[in-house]
């Protein structure tokens, strides 16, 4: 974690790092993915068989290559809202065969080309070159769906036994069962969008009684919890009600903002909202008389992002145009999920590709807009173990969005800089350094810094900067520093800084 100290303008703000300090383990899988059946992520995004860019499957090579560079350790599927009228048989077997359907979340029509076997598919694909595969992670339709549908699917993709679901993916040319580890219980069955909209006792009650279910049939799946944000009623109740019956509890956050300090800082919000939801986790754990030796229920953080859905709305494909305030927000966001490791089981950038998303294609090929470059940075390099680091610097105190958000950082304020730190399994030290000023520069202090420091910069020359097919004003750029002196972190810019202890 990162603990602040505010100061007065004429004082020299400062980072000391400690290293040696490890406090908790960064799970690789806090830099998955997401790919929903909305807009052209899947249809002319991932999957687009009459574009000379994809392979003889009909994946796109371009953003096949793209994603590698990220090392995505888990992709979530089919949604979100869209699962809430999904029904997985519609899209597997031959393609010719396949039925249409409304899909009532975005107003669409779901063709079902794309599927559960084309999905695995794509991920062997996406995980050509790593050690480990990309984990799927399939989402239940709570909506319309059935137990009995549920547990069909479970089958589907994990059976091994001479049963029929499993025989049926056999058929259908894949022997060997799939092994999904991780499934959850519904999307935001919450929410008055959705179909079959629930109670949270009507949810958690539902809940329990398919997780029993599922079990009896894979002892060995994950299962999480559909949660809201994290600081709801909600998540106090279905957590209350299942916390002894699941592995995670998810909760969805975005921010966005106009105002580039608003914008900057929203995410810190995300950052109360998983210590409020861990804090609920202990509490029902506590009620409901846990044992010790179960493990503790992770936060599966499985849709967060930068969005305003009156600026990118959801039926007209959510294609948002990414600024550099945006990418600083994306920054602070990660900042946020490597502070709070600890409780991080999953986290899943909503979404992967073309909607709210940092890479988008096009005819000619893939754009990587602002966004791109902190995801890629963190993912990279931001991994390994959170460790010690004090900031002392000035804050802003000003409004913000959430509005709550400012009663909750009412005694510090926000940090200029927004600082985070690591130490990886090669044994260099990492140090994650957002300067959400658009005014200014900050020649600060640095302790338990090295002597030879590899530098990475995002950049632009203000706030509003984008990148497009025809121009890219949001950049990476490397350089070194010897460690003397001060480190002066400019204005708008994300910085992150390497070096062997």
């Amino acid at each position: 974690m990162t603990t602040f100290t505010k100061i007065t303008g004429d004082e020299t703000p400062l980072i000391e790092v400690d290293a040696a300090k490890r406090l908790s383990k960064i799970d690789p899988m806090t830099y998955g993915g997401f790919t929903e059946h909305m807009g052209r992520c899947i249809y002319g995004g991932i999957y687009d068989p009459a574009s000379p860019l994809s392979d003889s499957q009909g994946f796109r090579k371009d953003v096949l290559s793209a994603l590698r560079e990220l090392d995505i350790p888990v992709v979530r599927y089919p949604g979100g809202n869209f699962v809430a009228t999904y029904h997985w048989q519609d899209g597997v077997g031959p393609r010719d065969q396949r039925p249409s359907r409304p899909e009532l979340a975005w107003l669409g029509t779901e063709t079902n080309q794309f599927g559960t076997d084309e999905f695995m598919a794509w991920l062997g694909a996406l995980g050509e070159g790593r050690e480990q595969r990309v984990e799927p992670y399939l989402c239940l339709n709570f909506g319309t769906g059935t137990l009995d549908e549920a547990l069909a699917w479970v089958e589907y993709c994990n059976g091994t036994r001479d049963t029929h679901y499993a025989n049926l993916r056999r058929a259908n040319g894949h022997p060997a069962p799939y092994r999904v580890k991780y499934w959850a219980l519904g999307n935001e069955v919450w929410g008055p969008w959705q179909v079959e909209q629930m109670t949270q006792e009507d949810y958690a009650k539902k809940a329990a009684q398919w997780a029993k279910a599922l079990r009896l049939l894979d002892p060995d799946i994950v299962l999480v919890l559909c949660g809201q944000d994290g600081q709801s009623s909600w998540d106090h109740h279905v957590l209350n009600r299942c916390v002894g019956w699941v592995d995670m509890h998810s909760i969805h956050v975005y921010t966005a903002s106009e105002d580039h300090v608003k914008n900057a800082t929203a995410p810190l919000a995300a950052e109360r909202a998983i210590q409020i939801a861990a804090g609920l986790i202990d509490l029902a754990r506590i009620e409901n008389n846990v044992s010790p030796t179960k493990p503790p229920v992770k936060i599966c953080f499985d849709e967060w992002n930068v969005w305003d859905p009156e600026r990118a709305p959801g039926d007209k494909g959510a294609e948002e145009k990414y600024t550099l305030s945006d990418a600083l927000a994306v920054a602070v966001w990660l900042n946020v999920f490597v502070r709070q490791s600890r409780y991080i089981g999953i986290a899943n950038l909503a979404q992967t590709v073309n909607v709210i998303s940092p890479l988008m294609t096009t005819e000619r090929g893939v754009v990587k807009q602002s966004t791109w470059w902190p995801l890629w940075l963190f993912s990279r390099y931001m991994r390994g173990w959170t460790v010690a680091a004090h900031v002392r610097s000035g804050a802003y105190a000003g409004e913000t969005q959430p509005a709550w958000l400012q009663g909750a950082l009412i005694e510090t304020g926000a940090p200029w800089l927004d600082v985070s730190a690591t130490v990886g399994d090669d044994g260099l030290v990492n140090l994650a350094v957002v300067n959400i000023s658009e005014t200014e520069d900050f020649a600060t202090e640095l302790k338990g810094v090295g002597v030879e420091v590899t530098v990475y910069t995002v950049s632009g020359s203000q706030v509003s900067s984008t990148n497009t097919e025809d121009k890219e004003e949001v950049g990476l750029s490397e350089g070194k520093w010897d460690g003397k002196g001060k480190y002066t972190f400019s204005k708008h810019t994300f910085t992150l800084l390497r070096w062997k202890p």
